[in-house]
């Protein structure tokens, strides 16, 4: 019998989703609105959607469990119909929008996503899962699916299902299936023969793999139930068995670890992240929720998600960020919001942190900054070994109940270096197309905002001043420049009115009639020129009492004094 196919896209269901109302439409008994829906950064990624407000309703009904007080514009039955109405209830609706695009758990849940993407989200991703388990349990009839655990994890393409042993009634166990990623770089042999590795690796604080299998489009593996939950789960004090949206939307009690506890589920992380590092297995999906309590004592979850492609839940938040381009640097980063989530029992608001709030311990602070904070993230994550050797982790008491122990063929060890590589690399071309699209942002926000606007229109004014300042300059120049080579006696700038200054050279000229109107000390304009100067100088020197008073009709013969 065929497999039956998948119903993925390779989609990477971390980039975020924007939504902006473009326009409003009535009809005889409705509105409807025109939504441009983006995926990322690129206006191309883009297409529209056309919703009623009774689908923002249904929408709304739906996420109710999340226990989050959603800002939808209330419901208006006479009226509604109003221009004015519809315009205000068109920002209300856009503010709705907002909020559940930026919510870093909402924004991620299946209801919205099929809202904003109906095309690439209209698959049944638990009715694909249970034919994939089905035609497993055809091959392993030892186990049978009790009951479905529907939701408890953030992603779409990843179902979960209670199962039990027919040979041992009693034992539960937990089965998660999941379609590939875009991140899958290794081959169907490879990837194959990494999955069936997972069972065989020890280390005491790696959950135990019972079994694992991959196909040509998915892979399935089983695990032992807890009913103690995650880590999550702990700092939430949460039900492990809820939905993930009704557990950590909005927790009636936000509250951080003890300073003992935070020690030694960091070191014990650390430990099993250094592990993983030496082995050269790729992981990049460390969160609250992939850690596995037992007692006292941590152990990582989820192992294959890089093997399969599938994106980081922090990758929306690292991506942003160019020095965090290597798998080794995202587990750095990820434990920092690990770190923060335990410290405060909250993730952080925004990354990077300007200022911590106050921690049980100044060790505490000290960690977080050196992964969260502004420094941190512009000069680059500290390594895993250096987090070890800090006060906070170095004094605690480590105990290997069993020796780690991972065995990778080298020939699957180059093939998983291979696939790490081609991780990094889109990360790395996703983060420089982020950078470039925020700068130019920056520069368009900078160049449209009413002070550079002012500024623009100032520099303008000044401009067109001294165009038109140099401009009457050049016409005075040579308008001068002219009446000189009509006269051979008169100074470049000596117009025909003007009286003729005495050579400061001492040669006796002929005095010219004397002209009333004339002032004893013009105003000089401003220099431009040598020449400009002579005159100025010629005119300050004149002196009116030595000019001869000439006769009354004939000028053709002059006195000389």
């Amino acid at each position: 019998m065929e497999k039956p196919p998948a119903g993925k896209v390779l989609l990477d269901d971390t980039v975020p989703l924007t939504a902006v109302i473009e326009a409003s439409q009535s009809l005889h008994s409705h509105t409807e609105y025109i939504i441009r829906v983006q995926r990322g950064i690129s206006m191309e990624n883009s297409w529209q959607i056309v919703r009623r407000y009774s689908d923002f309703d249904l929408l709304n009904s739906s996420l109710q469990i999340s226990a989050l007080s959603l800002p939808l514009p209330p419901k208006k039955l006479i009226g509604n119909m109003d221009r004015d109405f519809i315009a205000e209830r068109q920002k209300g609706l856009q503010n709705y929008l907002n909020f559940i695009t930026t919510n870093p758990i909402l924004s991620n849940c299946e209801l919205v996503k099929k809202f904003l993407d109906p095309n690439s989200y209209s698959v049944n991703y638990t009715e694909i899962a249970l034919q994939h388990v089905s035609m497993f349990f055809r091959s392993e009839p030892k186990w049978e699916v009790a009951e479905p655990l529907k939701d408890v994890g953030w992603r779409i393409r990843k179902k979960y299902f209670l199962m039990k042993s027919k040979n041992q009634p009693k034992e539960r166990l937990m089965l998660s299936w999941a379609d590939f990623g875009p991140d899958k770089y290794l081959s169907d042999k490879d990837l194959q023969c990494a999955v069936k590795l997972l069972p065989s690796c020890s280390h005491p604080y790696i959950y135990k793999v019972t079994f694992a299998t991959a196909s040509e489009s998915s892979a399935l593996v089983i695990r032992p139930f807890s009913e103690k939950g995650t880590l999550k789960d702990l700092i939430y004090k949460a039900k492990p068995r809820d939905s993930f949206l009704k557990k950590y939307c909005n927790p009636p009690k936000i509250q951080g670890l003890e300073l003992q506890q935070i020690k030694t589920f960091g070191r014990q992380i650390l430990e099993v992240l250094r592990f993983l590092h030496e082995k050269g297995f790729p992981y990049g999906h460390l969160h609250s929720s992939n850690v596995m309590l037992d007692g006292d004592i941590c152990r990582l979850l989820d192992l294959e998600n890089s093997l399969l492609g599938l994106p980081s839940f922090y990758r929306s938040y690292f991506s942003q960020f160019r020095k965090i381009n290597a798998l080794e640097d995202v587990d750095v980063y990820c434990f920092g919001h690990l770190l923060y989530e335990m410290t405060y029992g909250r993730p952080p608001d925004s990354v990077p942190v300007a200022s911590f709030p106050p921690a049980p311990s100044a060790s505490v602070v000290s960690v977080l900054e050196s992964i969260l904070s502004c420094e941190a993230i512009k000069n680059g994550m500290p390594a895993v070994s250096k987090l070890l050797q800090t006060p906070l982790f170095s004094d605690v008491v480590v105990t290997n109940s069993e020796k780690p122990q991972f065995k990778i063929p080298s020939k699957l060890k180059e093939a998983l270096k291979t696939a790490k590589e081609c991780i990094e690399k889109r990360l790395t071309e996703e983060q420089k197309l982020i950078h470039q699209h925020r700068r130019l942002t920056r520069a368009q926000s900078h160049h449209g905002s009413e002070e550079e606007k002012k500024k623009r229109k100032i520099l303008a004014r000044k401009k067109s001043r001294l165009s038109a300042f140099e401009s009457g300059e050049e016409h005075s120049v040579k308008c001068s420049n002219s009446n000189n080579s009509g006269s051979g006696t008169s100074s470049p700038l000596t117009s025909p009115s003007s009286p003729t200054p005495p050579s400061t050279a001492g040669a006796l000229l002929p005095a010219p009639p004397p002209q009333p109107n004339v002032p004893t000390q013009p105003q000089p304009g401003p220099p431009t020129s040598a020449s400009r100067e002579a005159l100025l100088s010629s005119i300050q020197n004149f002196q009116k009492g030595v000019l001869k008073k000439a006769d009354t009709c004939d000028y053709s013969a002059p006195r000389i004094s």
